[in-house]
């Protein structure tokens, strides 16, 4: 045993559960924590410019890779209140981050002290835990307590208050006897296996939804191979886009209301069974009950047991962790395959990729300023299979999911449920610090890129390169689409005359200059007008992100209104822009889906 401060005992545990990396703003009340964490000297720190912008780029370096936990730090009050949003995007996604805050001594908590908010009570909605530690002694146990919560069942944040006299309070504290908490998953019994598997065999048109639980439990090699040993079909939530490479013939597109293929929508139409494995039947992917149910029978696996009919009744649950129930289908599968009774699925397989070989929207247009669709079929040219794609919302997020491709697992990173503004930059941040050597490309429009904007300074400060392209319209383009319901076009326009801006250049009009406040912040911009321009554009962000080793924008001048397709149910998509009708028009670079 060892004599130490609470705060020591922390961050003793930090490194002990594998953190080596924090994000956050120090303060007053977090300062003895901080001294902790220097002191000990095994975790590195990078300085956010927003709290809210450190829980996610926290957010984003959990989501690079398998077993990562994003560690989020700030002081009392707004500290706290600013990670809510970071902490609600990562609950509403299964995303385990812990965030740490500091607090007023515990004598003048309820007594309105300076910078005193009970962060405990407004953070529990949005998290798995959340708790103001009251006894020093207790620290140690609470920070162990944190990461078996994250890890276990479905994944998720915690939130951790202390005080300041309780992180500066001496304790005794063993580390070198310290180990993390066994960690709980459910899983599959043979038996529930077999009644699935079952069910698939007695249909005609089977697919697999393929959610976010799969990235989580690392299991898309086990997807990949229960679809290629059954022959059936993959559709993959927006989630779990990369759990099968798009060029996979038994990748059948995304399903949805937005961020869909038209081939996807079509093949999930066209079935009579959907096995679902990790996923949580979200609205955007699913429209209606009635629409995406009707003629179909479910099977539905989640590691969350009141996950299964939360949404609609499946036709059977197993409350399962994916891989553990992959590991068992698998196993089944190759049974029934080696005593000759698993059926044939080739001429439904062929069925669907029939329609991913022709169902494709134009994307090879001419225009300028640019349309949306052309700036992806360029970034599909230029950007190979390694690229790791990170967006949040809007409708630069949705035409991405329609035309960019995705090739492995966690290479298209993206907030899904919560969808906040912003969250772009800093997740990307996160990311490139997960993986130094990731070929990373974020994806924003305007109105998300200037939420936060000011983080570019930290990949400025802290050489964190990544290549951000941003499309610009001068417009909330998603809520401008919505408002057409309305009949009208109400306070969503972002362009405005700019004295700064003479009036004969092309940008008249489009409001503020990023590529000067981008260098202002430290980092590099290039604005491109014109398709041929594209090519280029990005060959010297490459060039300049090897250099300086600093994040690079590339800002792409759109035409002004662009309505993206969507619709309200999965069999009522509106194609807003002309479909392709040839080879030439359709995304490029996907031989083996197109030949």
């Amino acid at each position: 045993m060892a004599k130490m401060t609470a705060a020591q005992a922390a961050v003793w545990v930090l490194e002990k559960e594998g953190i080596t990396q924090a994000f956050g703003v120090p303060g007053a009340a977090i300062n003895p924590f901080y001294a902790a964490m220097r002191r000990q000297g095994t975790i590195g720190h990078i300085l956010a410019r927003h709290v809210e912008g450190a829980s996610h780029m926290a957010e984003g370096y959990t989501r690079a890779a398998p077993g990562n936990i994003g560690v989020c730090i700030g002081t009392s009050g707004p500290a706290g209140t600013d990670m809510i949003t970071g902490l609600y995007s990562a609950q509403a996604d299964s995303i385990p981050i812990l965030c740490i805050t500091g607090q007023a001594p515990r004598a003048r908590l309820y007594k309105e002290d300076f910078q005193a908010v009970d962060i405990e009570s407004i953070a529990k909605p949005v998290t798995k835990w959340s708790v103001t530690v009251r006894e020093p002694a207790q620290v140690p146990g609470a920070f162990q307590q944190a990461f078996h919560l994250m890890r276990s069942g479905r994944p998720g944040p915690v939130l951790i208050d202390l005080p300041i006299d309780v992180q500066m309070a001496e304790i005794e504290f063993d580390p070198e006897t310290y180990a993390p908490l066994p960690v709980y998953k459910p899983a599959a019994t043979r038996a529930q296996a077999e009644k699935a598997i079952a069910m698939l065999q007695a249909c005609e048109r089977p697919l697999i939804v393929a959610g976010g639980g799969i990235l989580n439990a690392d299991a898309s090699d086990l997807l990949v191979e229960f679809a290629e040993l059954t022959g059936v079909p993959v559709i993959p939530t927006l989630m779990a886009w990369g759990a099968i490479p798009d060029d996979h013939p038994l990748m059948a597109g995304m399903c949805g209301l937005q961020t869909s293929h038209r081939y996807g929508n079509a093949s999930m139409l066209a079935s009579d069974f959907v096995l679902g494995i990790g996923n949580r039947w979200a609205n955007r992917h699913t429209g209606s009950v009635e629409v995406y149910t009707k003629g179909r029978k479910f099977v539905h696996v989640d590691i969350e047991p009141t996950q299964i009919g939360r949404v609609f009744a499946p036709d059977y649950g197993i409350a399962s962790d994916a891989k553990a129930a992959l590991q068992l289908f698998v196993e089944v599968a190759r049974d029934l395959k080696s005593s000759g009774q698993l059926k044939d699925r080739t001429a439904w397989a062929a069925d669907c990729l029939e329609r991913k070989q022709t169902m494709h929207r134009k994307s090879n247009f001419d225009d300028v300023p640019m349309k949306p669709q052309r700036v992806y079929q360029c970034m599909n040219r230029a950007f190979g299979r390694d690229t790791t794609y990170i967006s949040t919302i809007g409708l630069s997020q949705i035409a991405g999911a329609q035309f960019l491709h995705v090739f492995g697992p966690r290479q298209w990173i993206n907030c899904g449920q919560a969808g906040p503004l912003g969250w772009t930059v800093p997740a990307a941040l996160g990311v490139r610090a997960a993986d130094p050597g990731r070929r990373i490309v974020a994806l924003s429009g305007d109105y998300d890129f200037q939420f936060m904007l000011e983080e570019l300074a930290v990949g400025a400060q802290f050489k964190l390169p990544y290549i951000h392209m941003v499309v610009n319209n001068s417009y909330l383009g998603l809520i401008r689409q919505a408002q057409r319901g309305f009949e009208m076009d109400y306070c969503v326009q972002l362009g405005f005359e700019n004295i700064n801006v003479p009036t004969d250049t092309p940008e008249h009009g489009y409001g503020v200059d990023h590529v000067k406040v981008v260098e202002g912040l430290g980092c590099k911009a290039i604005r491109v007008h014109r398709p041929d321009q594209m090519a280029p554009a990005i060959a010297q962000a490459e060039a300049w992100m090897k250099e300086f080793q600093v994040p690079v924008v590339i800002e792409v001048i759109l035409e002004r209104v662009t309505n993206i397709a969507m619709g309200t149910e999965i069999d009522k998509i509106v194609e807003f822009e002309e479909l392709a009708t040839s080879r030439a028009d359709a995304p490029t670079a996907l031989a083996a889906m197109l030949d």
